[in-house]
């Protein structure tokens, strides 16, 4: 019951990294595969399903095969449960990961302090709440005090650095996922 093996795969992600991690544009594609723009648009963000023969015109426009590219598809599920005892227990600092597959949508638990020199960038948009402690963060050249059930918002490109100032801080991310396309570059 909610297994999310059980469900069917969509194809539409490892479609698009295959394609991505060649350099290719959808056009050319389409040119390989003769199937049309809009219809690859379609299949790679998950609104249209590829027949066996579709699927196989694609595998071999990105030169690898059908079965490569379902074996790094993402399960369908509309719901899919992780439990707080699948993490690993004593082990401080703790990250683990609230959302599995590769989806648009990503979601990390941090317990407990981490690096707190490691700057930050991602190229999409990320929410960080306080679920307990209090955390300092650095952005833009300011700091942030937060305590637990404040969020705040950063948009792409926003470098930033955090800690905890509290022990057995918990801080949730939850941010749009690095192999969408969700924001354009900003100017500097």
């Amino acid at each position: 019951m909610g297994d999310h093996k059980e469900q069917p795969l969509r194809v539409g992600a490892a479609v698009r990294r295959r394609r991505r991690a060649l350099s290719l544009t959808l056009a050319v594609v389409a040119e390989r595969s003769g199937l049309s723009v809009p219809f690859l648009s379609q299949v790679e963000n998950d609104r249209a399903r590829p027949s066996r023969s579709s699927l196989e015109k694609v595998a071999d426009a990105l030169r690898t095969t059908a079965v490569e590219l379902l074996a790094a598809a993402d399960p369908a599920c509309s719901v899919d449960v992780v439990r707080a005892q699948d993490a690993e227990s004593g082990v401080e600092p703790l990250m683990r990961s609230l959302v599995r597959g590769h989806h648009q949508l990503h979601a990390s638990e941090f317990t407990g302090d981490h690096d707190a020199g490691r700057e930050f960038q991602h190229r999409n948009d990320e929410l960080m709440y306080i679920a307990d402690g209090a955390v300092e963060i650095e952005a833009e050249g300011r700091a942030y005090r937060l305590v637990r059930g404040d969020t705040m918002y950063l948009t792409g490109g926003v470098r930033h650095r955090w800690r905890a100032t509290v022990p057995d801080t918990r801080v949730v991310v939850v941010a749009v996922a690095e192999h969408i396309e969700a924001v354009q570059d900003r100017p500097r």
